[in-house]
């Protein structure tokens, strides 16, 4: 059977109305990099705070010139010391309990180890995902591996089901989009400790994404979002197969997930693609609410924050047919709350302030 209609559960599921969770807080840290903070349960998506050099540090593959980020001039290092500022001020000392990889290109999975390292944290992520934590000095058993189609109870009644999605782009750029995988962990620069950060080297997307679903149970309802780091409406709808394993169709599993959680609609939909991506996902979840994730570019300095102000013109206007809000950010570390209420924005000028950024971001006129 395909794993989009084959839902395996690592620990058993709490029943509905089990557990009368507070708030969600959902913060972005820019690029697809999130601050999950469920009651007391902290989770970080991806955590890509290290910048790497664009062009010519990444470069093409001479087969395929599309494919812009296939190679790198040089292995390199994780910039441990931001890691470290943005954990201190996010966190304060509070524990984080999970650390989530959506896909393992550098650009999501390049920093994921170093949290867990620094936190303990538990990690989950793909196979290869795994394989690159265990190159940084993870030890394997501190990263599940997951392939979609998993159900993981993760305590305080909240439940992740992973989505096996598939990544952006499409047969113009085979090498970044085309699910691969590694075969084992990368081995790092025997002069400096550094990893290959190109998609044809130690940091292939890992057999397409990893999306999650979660649900946190309350007395008085379910709470629920979705969140996916990258996907392409060229084969959202076509089955992912690596090493002759069939994993299913992005869309068939993101429904088995909708129809295994036992609902229709989800609470906020945190994701990217823009429009063509939109006009396939919102018929199956509905998102209440659409929070654009992974539009701030790739190469942009961290510490001066938001390069550009978010635009889509025709994903608004799509959803604003759909009556589904699109709230976009002003500033890293924009923060939402979602309660039984919908998603509101929260302030977080505290945590801004330690990292140095302002509450919003302010661009010239010509950038509006």
């Amino acid at each position: 059977a395909l794993l989009a209609a084959a839902w395996m559960s690592l620990a058993p599921a709490l029943p509905a109305c089990a557990a009368d969770a507070p708030e969600v807080e959902l913060t972005w840290m820019s690029i697809a990099n999130w601050h999950i903070k469920i009651g007391d349960m902290r989770i970080v998506l991806d955590g890509y705070i290290t910048r790497l050099p664009g062009a010519p540090f990444f470069y093409a593959s001479k087969s395929y010139p599309k494919d812009q980020y296939t190679y790198t001039k040089a292995p390199a290092l994780v910039d441990v010391a931001a890691v470290t500022k943005v954990r201190d001020a996010m966190l304060g000392g509070a524990k984080l309990d999970y650390v989530l990889s959506g896909h393992s290109h550098w650009d999501h999975s390049w920093d994921t180890p170093t949290w867990t390292k620094l936190t303990g944290a538990a990690m989950i992520g793909g196979r290869s995902s795994c394989f690159q934590a265990t190159a940084q000095g993870v030890a394997p058993a501190q990263c599940r591996v997951v392939n979609g189609g998993e159900k993981i109870d993760l305590g305080q009644g909240v439940t992740v089901r992973v989505v096996r999605f598939n990544h952006s782009c499409d047969t113009s750029n085979p090498i970044q989009h085309f699910a691969r995988e590694l075969y084992d962990p990368p081995t790092p620069d025997a002069a400096t400790g550094g990893l290959r950060a190109g998609v044809g080297e130690d940091y292939p997307n890992g057999g397409g994404g990893r999306a999650y679903l979660f649900t946190i149970n309350r007395p008085g309802g379910m709470l629920s979002f979705f969140v996916q780091t990258s996907a392409s409406a060229f084969d959202l709808d076509k089955e992912i197969i690596v090493d002759g394993v069939n994993h299913g169709a992005p869309l068939a599993n993101l429904a088995a997930a909708m129809n295994d959680a036992g609902i229709k609609s989800v609470d906020a939909w945190i994701g990217t693609g823009g429009l063509p991506l939109a006009k396939l996902i919102v018929p199956v979840i509905r998102p209440k609410v659409y929070i654009p994730s992974h539009w701030d570019g790739l190469f942009n300095p961290f510490w001066p924050g938001l390069p550009y102000p978010f635009k889509d013109e025709a994903l608004k206007a799509y959803l604003d047919a759909e009556k589904i809000p699109l709230m976009a950010q002003q500033q890293y570390f924009d923060s939402y709350t979602l309660d039984a209420r919908g998603v509101s924005m929260k302030p977080n000028g505290e945590v801004k302030k330690k990292l140095g950024f302002a509450e919003v971001q302010r661009f010239s006129k010509e950038m509006l």
